[in-house]
């Protein structure tokens, strides 16, 4: 019982933290809009239209994982915070498990990705992308799966740097390429051999494809379209279907969250 009040503590304390900074909130999507306007658009008079389906839409979920992706492994950096200031020393010698102060950082900051990226759906009109409740319940799911994900993932890396400056400057090292390696602004199919490789390499491309292949479900798309910009990915030959891309991502996100929990217990 301890164990589920000290996560339930943490995840509001995430909730209250996004809540109270409107300003967090804002600069959270300047990036992805960015993205999604100007390569959008830019990108979508070279690239053309297939089947009803131009870059724009295209792009449009990838920009939605990359709002997701970002705010989740931010979302880490207050440990950094609450190291400098002496929270986190308190936090650790409350006579709980450590390990539910894990599992709640990553709930509230998966909790606030995935509201995040749904925020970026309000677009999806603007750029003609039609969104059914269905589609809207799948992508939910498919944001929160991914953002525990990346969360794990940047509370894994928070517990192992102690300064905020050395925190940034992994993060930009990190999170850049992973997103531009990821499938999410460009087809994976018809790649060099060498990239194609490290896209299938990248953890993150198994949990931005699922993301569009939800998408795409909802826009009737023609074969023709799937052809020209398709979302599945292919390892070794085979098409993996959107519950084994989501079971490589389920396993990415457990494996983060133990390493994540052992740093908490040996270095914090």
């Amino acid at each position: 019982m301890a164990a589920i009040g000290t996560i339930g503590m943490v995840w509001q304390r995430e909730l209250l933290r996004y809540v109270r900074t409107p300003s967090r909130i804002f600069t959270g999507l300047a990036q992805p809009l960015l993205f999604l306007f100007v390569l959008g658009y830019g990108m979508g008079s070279l690239v053309g239209a297939t089947g009803g389906l131009d870059f724009r839409k295209f792009v449009f979920p990838g920009i939605v994982a990359m709002s997701v992706v970002t705010t989740s492994i931010f979302s880490a950096v207050s440990i950094v915070w609450d190291r400098e200031f002496g929270f986190l020393r308190e936090m650790l010698v409350a006579p709980v498990p450590r390990w539910s102060l894990v599992v709640g950082k990553t709930a509230g900051g998966a909790t606030v990705a995935t509201g995040q990226g749904t925020i970026m759906l309000v677009l999806a009109p603007v750029i003609g992308v039609r969104l059914t409740a269905l589609t809207v319940v799948g992508v939910v799911a498919t944001e929160f799966v991914m953002a525990v994900a990346l969360t794990a993932f940047g509370v894994f890396v928070a517990s192992r740097i102690t300064r905020m400056e050395g925190f940034q400057m992994v993060m930009q090292l990190v999170l850049l390429p992973m997103i531009f390696l990821s499938g999410a602004l460009f087809p994976l199919a018809g790649l060099p051999w060498w990239l194609d490789i490290i896209t299938r390499l990248n953890p993150l491309t198994y949990a931005v494809a699922p993301l569009r292949s939800v998408v795409f479900e909802g826009q009737q798309l023609p074969p023709e379209a799937l052809a020209r910009f398709p979302s599945d990915v292919t390892v070794l030959g085979q098409t993996l279907t959107v519950w084994a891309e989501l079971g490589i991502t389920v396993v990415f996100a457990a494996v983060f969250l133990a390493l994540a929990v052992r740093g908490f217990g040996r270095r914090l």
